[in-house]
């Protein structure tokens, strides 16, 4: 025998009325017509026809089960709960009678004995009350959307107008540049000449000083060599000196010592000086204190193993030793070209021209005129990298303008609010920040080192959402894993704030981000109830 339902359903929104709808217990509204009681029923996959009054009689005779939408008979059956003032549902027709209430409007134990409350409009008025929080959420996060949108409108127009200011000063820089550099090119000519001029006088002048030191050197040897005083110096008072020996075989004969002499046995101060140039590389004075010092010319010995142990450098193995940065060898080198301006030549010399500072004094200062040229060109020199600093600043202003101008913040730039500002969620261990269009990272609370999870990538929302999504990619890699990235999902609210982050997937993460740009206009509230459907 077929059972019906009657039911009377009361509007929530709109007024207060009544409709009687007759159906069969468990048919949902919008199958009604395939239930017509002075028709057979055909089983809602097609497989069979079967009188009506076999519709709920609870036995089941349909292999879908839609003969038994109210009992349950059929183990893969469905009923449906018209919960009036609340949600429609479905359940599996095994509950159906089983004592326990799952439809809140009780019709699922019509026949158990099972004592239940209709609690549909109390859930009803609850489920109203949460909707109208979320629609007013939403009213307001639109509202802050539409003025979001036009600050946003406000901001493109400013920015556009500063980059026009900001190229028309690039061009006055660039002239400005160009023309101190011309100015900086001919100052730094007449320097270079004069420091050119100083730096050969100086080398003229050490010339002299070394030519008179050996000189003066020259006639000490002669007397030294010239042990019994008779003006000459001989082949027996020049084998005195067995460091003289031409092939240092420790045997300096007669006649390799006349040879020194230029095949002569004897030579004066003045034949003495051709002398002279031969040995007084080798030569060794008999006054000089310490007797170990190699004579000038000859490199001395190498340290024994055992000296060198003794060094302390071997307390720091090679690769302790901090290589220097390429940067800091540019800023360096950038530095010493400034100072090859102001320092004098001779003081940037090798170790033979140290030594013979050493002995020869510091080269003279330079004089007025050349010292006047050299500050003109450090003063043209200093203007044009001031303007040349300048003009790189203003290029890179204009990068940025360009580059937030083009920037999809939106259809109508509502999340251009966001750019270059930071959100924070602190964790019981970890503190996140998200930094929109720019990265994600992760820092250990109670300290530890930032590890980003992600720069910027690119919207990511489905197709009809797409600003709903954020990626960032590419952050720092997992230990034998990939990069790490960050999904955003944004959330309609009055605020702006991070409420949640996850890791779902190992180096994947997810984070719940509320923002009003996001936010959409409310539609109507009555005509989104889930009851009038069944009406």
């Amino acid at each position: 025998m077929v059972k019906f339902s009657h039911f009377v359903l009361l509007l929530l929104f709109g007024g207060a009325m009544t409709v009687e709808v007759q159906r069969p217990r468990g048919v949902p509204l919008s199958k009604r017509q395939f239930y017509e009681e002075d028709k057979p029923f055909t089983c809602l996959d097609g497989s069979r026809t079967i009188p009506f009054d076999r519709v709920n009689d609870d036995y089941c005779d349909c292999p879908d089960g839609s003969d038994e939408p109210g009992t349950a008979a059929c183990p893969n059956g469905n009923f449906h709960c018209t919960n009036a003032g609340f949600r429609p549902a479905f359940i599996p027709s095994s509950r159906v009678n089983d004592g326990i209430c799952d439809c809140c409007d009780t019709t699922d134990e019509y026949n158990s004995g099972a004592h239940c409350q209709n609690t549909c409009r109390e859930l009803g008025r609850k489920e109203k009350e949460e909707l109208q929080k979320i629609v007013e959420i939403a009213k307001e996060g639109f509202m802050l959307k539409k003025q979001l949108i036009q600050e946003a409108k406000q901001g493109l127009e400013d920015k556009k107008a500063k980059l026009g200011d900001v190229q028309d000063s690039k061009k006055d820089l660039e002239a400005k540049v160009e023309t101190l550099r011309t100015v900086k090119e001919t100052a730094e000519q007449p320097e270079k000449e004069a420091k050119e001029r100083h730096l050969k006088a100086w080398e003229d002048q050490k010339a002299v000083i070394r030519m008179e030191k050996d000189k003066a050197r020259m006639a000490a040897v002669f007397l030294e060599l010239d042990d019994d005083a008779d003006g000459f110096v001989s082949v027996a008072e020049l084998q005195s000196h067995s460091e003289l020996d031409p092939d240092s075989d420790g045997s300096f004969t007669e006649s390799e010592a006349q040879g020194l002499l230029g095949g002569v046995d004897k030579v004066d101060t003045v034949a003495f000086e051709t002398v002279w140039n031969n040995i007084k590389e080798k030569y060794v004075s008999e006054n000089q204190p310490n007797a170990d010092v190699p004579p000038p010319g000859e490199t001395p010995q190498e340290e024994t193993p055992d000296t060198v142990s003794n060094n302390d450098s071997e307390n720091y193995p090679d690769e302790d030793i901090p290589e220097e940065e390429d940067d800091e060898d540019e800023e360096e080198d950038d530095e010493m070209d400034e100072e090859d301006y102001k320092a004098p030549p001779a003081m940037q010399t090798d170790e033979k021209t140290k030594d013979d500072d050493d002995e020869e004094g510091p080269m003279p200062p330079y004089d007025q005129e050349t010292q006047a040229l050299i500050d003109g060109a450090q003063k043209a020199r200093d203007e044009f990298n001031e303007a040349e600093k300048a003009l790189r600043e203003v290029e890179d202003q204009i990068r940025n303008l360009e580059k937030e101008i083009s920037f999809d913040f939106g259809p109508s730039s509502e999340f251009a609010y966001l750019y270059s500002q930071c959100y924070e969620l602190t964790t019981g261990e970890y503190v996140y920040r998200l930094c929109p269009f720019n990265r994600v990272s992760q820092k250990p609370k109670f300290g530890g080192s930032e590890t980003s999870l992600g720069t910027w990538g690119k919207w990511a929302g489905p197709e009809d959402n797409i600003y709903s999504v954020m990626k960032y990619e590419h952050g720092t890699g997992c230990w034998q894993g990939p990069n790490r990235s960050t999904t955003v999902k944004l959330t309609c609210g009055k605020e702006t704030v991070v409420t949640s982050t996850s890791e779902p997937s190992r180096c994947e993460y997810l984070m719940e981000f509320i923002s009003p740009a996001i936010c959409q206009e409310p539609a109507s509230f009555d005509s989104g109830h889930p009851d009038h459907e069944e009406l």
